[in-house]
């Protein structure tokens, strides 16, 4: 037996058997008890190979897998726990966006960037730049894919900008560094893989990225940079 096929096996017990003393248990034969008359007695012999009726498992190698995959499980459940999209019924086009790009911007095989051009509570126009992953991180995005609150451009974002103060601000982020000083419009470098992302909609986004546009009915305008990175870690 190779070693893919002894881990195999052990898989097999361990996920068949709760404890280690069930899977001796299960190796007891009644003729054994019989003559041994030792319940305890009977599960060393199976340990030590001299009795049993299937596959002989040390314990160590039995715990050890036992715990390898419920570490597993875990994650999985921990992972799944943290789509915050995950289960909510989203009718607008723009909250289905991002719930498809959630897992993707959380695990690092995507960077979103969001645009977004509306009103503030205060009625006034302001419009910026979203770095997806970071925002996700950085804050719950359950009131966000409730419905209660709208996602909306900060200061505190890669680019701000309010039409009616006047007020810009840029800030480079976790994932991007901002260049507003490039004659031809603001730049977004991707810092894992130093590639450009150009937002101007009359340009190419860049290597590796697309520009998706969202109708939407939550703002005046929105749109989704959605940027691969090929660096391989």
């Amino acid at each position: 037996m190779d070693q893919d096929e002894g881990l195999t096996a052990v898989d097999n017990i361990v996920t068949q058997f709760n404890t280690y003393e069930d899977f001796l248990d299960s190796q007891i034969t009644t003729v054994d008890l019989y003559y041994l008359e030792d319940e305890s007695l009977a599960r060393q012999l199976v340990e030590l190979g001299y009795r049993g009726t299937g596959e002989i498992v040390k314990r160590e190698d039995f715990e050890a897998r036992k715990a390898a995959i419920d570490i597993a499980r875990l994650a999985e459940r921990t992972q799944k726990k943290t789509l915050t999209s995950a289960g909510k019924e989203l009718q607008d086009s723009f909250l289905k966006a991002l719930a498809m790009r959630e897992e993707d911007n959380r695990n690092g095989k995507v960077s979103t960037v969001i645009f977004i051009r509306d009103k503030n509570s205060h009625g006034q126009e302001v419009s910026g730049y979203i770095d997806y992953a970071h925002r996700l991180k950085s804050e719950d995005f359950e009131v966000y894919f409730t419905g209660k609150r709208r996602l909306l451009p900060r200061p505190t974002d890669m680019s701000f900008y309010n039409w009616d103060s006047h007020i810009a601000v840029c800030n480079s982020s976790p994932n991007y560094q901002v260049i507003a000083d490039n004659p031809e419009g603001l730049l977004f470098k991707y810092k894992r893989d130093r590639k450009i992302l150009n937002v101007d909609p009359k340009a190419q986004p860049g290597d590796n990225s697309t520009r998706i546009p969202i109708q939407t009915e939550l703002y005046a305008h929105a749109v989704l940079f959605d940027h691969i990175s090929r660096r391989k870690n």
